[in-house]
């Protein structure tokens, strides 16, 4: 039986060809204006074929730049087999760069373990004091010889914190570089043990890396103080993406200076914030107490937990999720049973901010401090030794590669290139169809327009949900259903009765 005109159905390539071989769509005139040249509306036309094959490009975004295994047979030459090989080596490329992403990640999120000493010094140095000014011929005496220790003095002092990332050597050499260099900062003398600054790889790590904010109090009460100060803060910007990384780099000091008014010791905390990321906390007794630590990160206790709960084989389920709680857990949580991923919520009660680091300090303005009569260094520096987690040696450059204009950019641009090879490999495979299906068809004509045509019908059985009545030269049996009359389906009893269901279920609505 023949197939009506309604029902018949082409392939894709006879589709693809007959928009190929299309006449362009061209424009309707403009009744407003003046009419368009045919080589004008061609060009629109162009244009919009154009559009339409992007927009079609778009949408689908093949991903696949694999290319058949036949084509090595057909293609002249051996540019298949070249970029079988680009594609080998891209894999194993993607391989090592995915690998590094991941170092380079958990660098980037991890905390590192390894610690160094950073020193500090702190010393001050004074002018203007009552003992310099007399030294000096009574400059600063008033009318009737005597010294004004009010608001108009102008008494003063300056101190410095200058902190230094060191690395220890051998003594001897120590001693060596001591005596060669002559560093006024080295306090401790010439037959002392004393660790060598650190190395050139470390010179770009400053004190302001290793603190957010750094506050200096002062012990005794703004109305005693002749400015009225009790503080001094300072505090890390924050990072802008706006600004060049070079800048932001350049705002790192080594050395914090300051200076005030006055002629009397004071009495000073210096108060170092610690900047660190991930952030530590301080642990509270419970949970240092199971985790053997008194600081720890938020991925360190959640970790330390975990591996405690499975050494101690409290999971409940299969899926290792519920726990049951022994002794030291119900301590801290509180609870006979809980959820692992709860963990990270439940902790929050148990982490406090780190306290800062303390640096007791007097500020000195006596003559035996700024200007001894012995061989005594004048302003003598008071030195600490403090531990510090050492940043990873390529964190700065990880960062400013994640952060780079020029890094987005050329992401961008091999991204663009992938699509470019997608769409080109797709465009090879289309091709590669036609070749198929009309080399097939020249080989053996009849057989091939028999199975395409079988093959066809099948399709558009299914596309009809027709598939299922028959098979082979019972899948006309669907042509039954289009029949009126009462030999039809339509005329038969289980018609009616589905017909008498379906209106008794409208009645009942």
């Amino acid at each position: 039986m023949a197939t009506p005109a309604h029902r018949r159905k082409i392939s894709f390539a006879d589709l693809k060809t007959t928009f190929d071989r299309a006449a362009p769509v061209f424009a309707p005139p403009n009744p407003h204006g003046p009419a368009l040249s045919a080589q004008q509306l061609q060009q629109q036309s162009l244009e919009e074929l154009r559009r339409r094959d992007a927009l079609r490009r778009k949408t689908s975004k093949p991903t696949d730049r694999n290319l058949p295994e036949e084509l090595s047979e057909i293609c002249i030459g051996d540019g298949v087999e070249r970029y079988r090989r680009l594609r080998d080596v891209e894999r194993k490329l993607d391989a090592v760069m995915m690998q590094k992403r991941l170092d380079i990640s958990e660098g980037l999120t991890t905390s590192m373990k390894k610690e160094g000493t950073l020193r500090i010094w702190i010393n001050n140095t004074a002018e203007g004091q009552p003992w310099q000014v007399m030294e000096e011929g009574g400059g600063g005496l008033g009318e009737d010889g005597t010294f004004d220790f009010g608001e108009n003095s102008n008494a003063s002092f300056r101190v410095k914190i200058e902190g230094r990332l060191l690395d220890k050597v051998d003594d001897e050499e120590a001693e060596e570089e001591a005596d060669e260099d002559g560093d006024p900062m080295d306090t401790d003398g010439p037959q002392a043990k004393k660790p060598k600054l650190a190395p050139v790889a470390n010179e770009k790590t400053k004190l302001s890396h290793f603190f957010k904010s750094i506050t200096i109090d002062f012990d005794r009460p703004a109305s005693l103080q002749p400015d009225g100060y009790t503080s001094i803060e300072w505090k890390k910007p924050a990072p802008n993406p706006a600004v060049p990384a070079a800048d932001q780099e350049a705002a790192n000091f080594d050395c914090l200076e300051f200076e005030r008014k006055s002629d009397e010791d004071i009495n000073v905390t210096i108060n170092l914030y610690r900047d660190e990321s991930p952030e530590r906390y301080k642990l509270s007794k419970p949970l240092a107490d199971l985790l053997d630590t008194e600081e720890e990160d938020r991925a360190g206790v959640v970790a330390g937990i975990w591996e405690y709960v499975r050494a101690m084989g409290l999971q409940e389920d299969e899926e290792n999720r519920r726990i049951v709680c022994d002794e030291p857990l119900r301590t801290v949580f509180g609870q006979d049973t809980l959820f692992f991923p709860h963990i990270p919520d439940l902790i929050h009660n148990h982490l406090t901010p780190l306290p800062p680091i303390r640096l007791p300090y007097t500020i000195r303005v006596d003559r035996a401090y700024i200007s001894p009569a012995d061989d005594t260094p004048a302003s003598q520096a008071t030195i600490y030794d403090i531990r510090v987690p050492l940043p990873s040696p390529l964190k700065r450059r990880m960062q400013a590669l994640h952060t780079s204009p020029t890094h987005l950019t050329t992401l961008k641009a091999i991204t663009t290139i992938d699509e470019d090879i997608c769409l080109t490999v797709d465009k090879i495979c289309h091709v590669n169809a036609k070749r198929k299906f009309y080399d097939s068809l020249a080989r053996d004509p009849a057989n091939f327009i028999q199975r395409w045509i079988s093959s066809q019908k099948r399709d558009l059985e299914v596309m009809l949900a027709e598939g299922g009545r028959g098979h082979g030269e019972q899948s006309e049996a669907g042509e039954e259903f289009r029949k009126g009359g009462t030999a039809g389906v339509w005329g038969g009893q289980l018609a009616r009765e589905s017909v008498g269901l379906w209106l008794a279920r409208q009645k009942a609505h």
